[in-house]
């Protein structure tokens, strides 16, 4: 069988070949891309605040039930190692501080401490992965109707900063310890079911609040900072405190990062054109793959036309060194192990798909003004062999390829998942 991957590899190659376009160090470029995986696709968004995590921790809406979630943070860890399994290439886990290892002992996320990371820094390293990081501001009775660093009520604003502040501090010890940059992305559900008059002012307060949380510097090569902004949320549909406009003139005039979520905005706005346009001003982008369908509604990564196009901008820009790849999806109606293999897998084709092409010779074509010879360029690479030069990837990788990866999902399902109760 890798003898056949090998042979059709070889025959793609010379097509691409034809082209200019050098497979072999394409090859070489994604095995290099580490892809941030989102760990709460593994549980529902559970987390493990409470001692049988199959209790669920909180958690934001996650539709359906499949047989074998993780009832704790062995299995959780189990399943999570099945699924870098078959995932090729280098690859982090983005944790939530809901995900810290509590042991049913969390006194409130104003407590959590660098001890509750530790084993996740021993298991990092025995299984040769990275960890970005999340601080948790959902799913909390402590808020102030749902706002938490734009809340009018001190104490609660306050309870918010120290638990952001601690996750800083969390970061800074991943990065150190693993020795690669851990990326601590805020995400926070402040904002507003109905009409709201305060805007201004719940503005400002955040505003304060990233102010202080943002107070100590630590080395860049161990943690940088990321806002992720989004248009409404379910209970926020009329208003939602940090939008893109507020978070993208907080992260330029402060050099941090922006986080761009394929669901966070408008259904008629794209991801992929947004990436040129804040790169020249914004420190780097945090990018969150989902597919959303109508709205954010997280479902996992396919093959789409705008996947594509984000990756081809990313590679076409020249920036795998501005804008870093994760995941940000969670559907508990399909194998939760398989989902993880499947959005990860197709994230990786599609920024394959962007490196095999010969980007200089579409350029060419386009400064030229020979629109017939770009569009009919872009048009010939829709039927090139990738998926031979995917499958031998995956092979060198020694992971399973496409036709392989079904049954390998769903023995780990007979064999682990349904045997869970």
């Amino acid at each position: 069988m890798a003898y056949s991957i090998e042979q059709s590899y070889n025959i793609a190659k010379e097509r691409y070949a034809s082209l200019g376009v050098d497979t072999d160090k394409a090859l070489k470029i994604l095995k290099d891309v580490p892809i941030s995986i989102n760990c709460w696709q593994g549980d529902d968004v559970s987390g493990f605040e409470k001692e049988d995590s199959s209790l669920g921790g909180g958690g934001i809406l996650v539709t359906g039930n499949f047989p074998g979630k993780p009832r704790n943070i062995d299995e959780f860890r189990k399943d999570a190692e099945k699924a870098f399994s078959m995932i090729p290439g280098k690859k982090k886990l983005a944790l939530e501080a809901m995900h810290g290892d509590y042991k049913g002992k969390l006194e409130g996320r104003d407590k959590i401490e660098i001890k509750h990371f530790i084993s996740w820094v021993e298991w990092a390293k025995a299984v040769n992965v990275g960890i970005d990081y999340n601080p948790t501001f959902f799913s909390h009775d402590y808020t102030e109707d749902g706002r938490t660093l734009s809340a009018i009520n001190e104490k609660i604003r306050k309870y918010w900063i120290e638990h952001a502040v601690r996750s800083r501090e969390i970061c800074n010890y991943i990065g150190k310890e693993l020795g690669q940059v851990c990326f601590n992305n805020i995400w926070i559900p402040d904002g507003s079911k109905d009409l709201t008059v305060n805007r201004l002012k719940h503005r400002m307060l955040l505003l304060k609040s990233l102010d202080e949380i943002f107070t100590k510097k630590y080395p860049e090569q161990n943690m940088q900072d990321s806002l992720e902004p989004k248009l409404f949320g379910i209970g926020v549909e009329s208003y939602t405190v940090g939008s893109l406009e507020f978070y993208l003139c907080y992260a330029a005039k402060n050099n941090v990062q922006i986080t761009l979520d394929t669901g966070h905005l408008h259904p008629t706005e794209v991801v992929s054109d947004k990436i040129s346009a804040v790169i020249p001003y914004v420190k780097g982008v945090q990018l969150h793959v989902t597919r959303g369908i109508r709205w954010d509604s997280d479902h996992v990564p396919i093959i789409t036309e705008e996947l594509l196009a984000i990756m081809q901008e990313i590679v076409r820009a020249d920036a795998l060194n501005k804008v870093f790849i994760g995941t940000d999806y969670f559907d508990a109606s399909m194998n939760r192990v398989g989902a993880w293999a499947l959005g990860a897998r197709s994230i990786l084709k599609a920024l394959l798909f962007a490196l095999l092409e010969p980007t200089d010779k579409i350029r060419q074509y386009e400064e030229e003004g020979n629109n017939f010879a770009k569009l009919a360029l872009l048009e010939n690479l829709k039927t090139m062999p990738w998926g031979d030069v995917w499958d031998y990837f995956c092979v060198i990788n020694n992971v399973a390829c496409d036709n392989d990866l079904i049954s390998q999902v769903l023995k780990y399902e007979n064999e682990v998942l349904r045997k869970r109760v």
